[in-house]
């Protein structure tokens, strides 16, 4: 959520940072700023809606500074108007500042603040911080040392409680900025004689691969020739620089109409990269060299704790489903959101995974950390080399998907559904599954990226199809054992980019309650695979046609349902069981893209929505 881009560099601020905004659009905001320093003054401009509309704003300044913050806001304290938009200036005009995150005390900070007479001109927690570094910065001795700044933003973050992602500048020192975090991403690109900060390194990867990933309690400090980097705690750290990994063309549209579209087309190329290297030599098992665990360390694990949020959190009931029905052991699933306040009892040999593209979504984190505490060791699967949850847990797999733009997850979804049926497979292998069974299965991930070809071709019939359902409000998507949670993830991918209510439900529990909503206005996506559960499925569409409802049926090639009985067919190509998952998630991306474009919906930037979520 929200975004920060900073600059200080040889070259003028403004155009680098707007094009760094216009490249975080992704993350889910309501309004933006920008703040240049120059002539011993702040320009800042602000405006509620895109950042087209910034720009538009900021082209009646003259922006001539090689030092300036701006901002993508997500709303949490106060509406969304320019007054709550950042940056925020300090009631003294001597500093202005950038934030993501929430700090949970800001109401007695402000109240302390108002017996000083600061004032305030927003009503955001924001607006607070900025204004108690003020009252630091006015506390510390008078001098023109770089320490003075630095120290009175240190000392101000001894006294937050909450999360933070900020970037500071002050009026008495032109070409500094300092930053700090603190549960919301920040880094910093080092570039030729530039220095970049962003809250994703798609802001910056266009002007540099090397960066630095700020961790939790640290702040740097940013000339235009050096920073260093120092904990809340005055440790010194020695600064460490990665280098990214992929280019500014993976996050550019390459001629696709939208990224959602640009990134369901990416899947095969994503799934070859996230299997590649990952089997054994004789091909019947898989191999990760990540998890730091020996084979002993799993044989005695007797239970595995998945925990996520959102679509991470489907990945994780198929891990559950593939886990017990092919390596025999017990799999709970738990949203990570909860997990740290439900206090679940524990047997001692669990194994935590926590699931997450972007490795910093905040509850996953949270349920991390709690694991931990407890003494429970963690893997994580994710997808961002250098993420907090990459970084803090004990071992892990990463996708390599490549950057994920469109705020609803395709490739990187089916990146953990083929990276939990592989793990399910490993740990199989050390179990009681058969060197043949093992084969087997290794041939039918490997067959993965050809088949999700295969389904893609089917886009223009689907298509067409979306074009006549675009006008209903309500869709149940049906399925059963590994397919109900693709249902879930179906109905998740039509709430969020077409705003369609949808619900998903195990096929046979239609005749439990939800049956109800049955009428001619409300059309149903069924799974129908090929196998012992067929006749059981098509008996639960009966009884949908019997209420005049619409079907929608998405069929494994060879199956054959009773004369029209479906409205609409998308046939799949037979597939292992384990890729199953995959392959039959591919039209319902599809299907609901298309929905959704033909409603005139912003697909990569749907209502309310981030791409990643940094506050709880």
């Amino acid at each position: 959520m929200c975004g920060i881009v900073g600059y200080v560099g040889k070259h003028k601020a403004a155009s680098i940072l707007l094009e760094g905004l216009k490249r975080l659009e992704y993350r889910g905001y309501d309004s933006a700023g920008i703040a240049v320093l120059q002539g011993g003054r702040f320009n800042v401009a602000k405006k509620v809606g895109r950042v087209e509309a910034l720009v538009r704003e900021a082209a009646k300044f003259t922006f001539t500074g090689k030092t300036g913050i701006c901002h993508t806001r997500w709303a949490t304290h106060g509406g969304v108007t320019d007054a709550n938009a950042h940056p925020h200036v300090s009631s003294d005009g001597k500093l202005v500042l950038v934030h993501n995150g929430v700090i949970e005390n800001y109401v007695s900070i402000k109240k302390f603040l108002l017996s000083k007479d600061y004032t305030f001109k927003s009503e955001t927690d924001t607006e607070v911080l900025c204004n108690l570094i003020a009252y630091h910065y006015a506390k510390e001795p008078v001098s023109d040392s770089r320490s003075r700044f630095f120290e009175s933003v240190r000392k101000a973050l001894l006294h937050i409680e909450g999360t933070y992602g900020i970037a500071v500048m002050c009026v008495d020192f032109p070409d500094e900025i300092v930053a700090a975090r603190k549960g919301s991403p920040l880094l910093l690109g080092v570039g030729d004689n530039e220095f970049i900060l962003a809250s994703d390194a798609s802001a910056l990867v266009s002007r540099t691969r090397n960066v630095v990933y700020l961790k939790d309690g640290e702040l740097v400090h940013v000339t235009k020739d050096e920073f260093s980097i120092t904990t809340v705690d005055q440790a010194e750290v020695s600064p460490v620089v990665d280098q990214i990994t992929w280019s500014i063309k993976d996050a550019e549209l390459n001629g696709y109409a939208h990224f959602m579209e640009k990134e369901i087309f990416e899947q095969p190329a994503a799934l070859e990269n996230a299997m590649r290297g990952r089997f054994s030599e004789d091909g019947s098992t898989a191999q990760f060299g990540g998890l730091n665990l020996t084979a002993a360390d799993f044989r005695v694990i007797d239970r595995y704790c998945f925990t996520s949020c959102g679509t991470a959190w489907h990945a994780c009931l198929v891990a559950e489903h593939l886990i017990e029905r092919f390596a025999r052991i017990p799999v709970e699933v738990d949203y990570a959101s909860e997990f740290r306040y439900r206090n679940a009892p524990l047997d001692r040999d669990v194994l935590f995974f926590v699931v997450s593209q972007s490795g910093e979504t905040i509850d996953t984190l949270a349920a991390l950390r709690e694991a931990k505490r407890k003494g429970y060791k963690v893997m994580a699967i994710c997808n961002v080399v250098g993420s907090t949850i990459a970084r803090e847990s004990d071992g892990g797999i990463y996708q390599h998907a490549g950057p994920e733009i469109g705020v609803a997850s395709t490739k990187a979804f089916t990146s953990q559904l083929l990276i939990v049926a592989m793990f399910a497979l490993y740990v199989a292998r050390m179990r009681d599954m058969s060197y043949a069974d093992g084969a087997s299965y290794v041939q039918g991930l490997r067959a993965v990226p050809e088949l999700v070809r295969k389904t893609l071709e089917q886009a223009p019939h689907i298509k067409e199809i979306a074009s006549r359902y675009a006008k209903y409000n309500d869709f149940l998507f049906l399925g059963r054992l590994s397919l109900f949670p693709i249902a879930l993830e179906g109905a998740l991918k039509l709430k969020e980019i077409s705003y369609i209510h949808a619900e998903g439900y195990p096929a046979a529990e239609m005749k439990h309650g939800p049956i109800a909503l049955i009428n001619e206005e409300c059309p149903s996506v069924f799974f129908v695979p090929k196998g012992d559960i067929f006749n059981k499925i098509v008996s639960s569409m009966q009884e949908i046609k019997a209420r005049k409802g619409k079907i929608i049926a998405i069929v494994t090639e060879g199956c054959e349902l009773p004369a029209g009985l479906a409205d609409d067919v998308i046939t799949i190509p037979e597939c292992h069981d384990a890729a199953l998952p995959i392959i039959s998630c591919i039209p319902v991306q599809l299907l609901s893209y298309y929905i959704a474009v033909a409603r005139g919906c912003d697909v990569d930037k749907p209502r309310n929505l981030a791409k990643s979520v940094t506050v709880e």
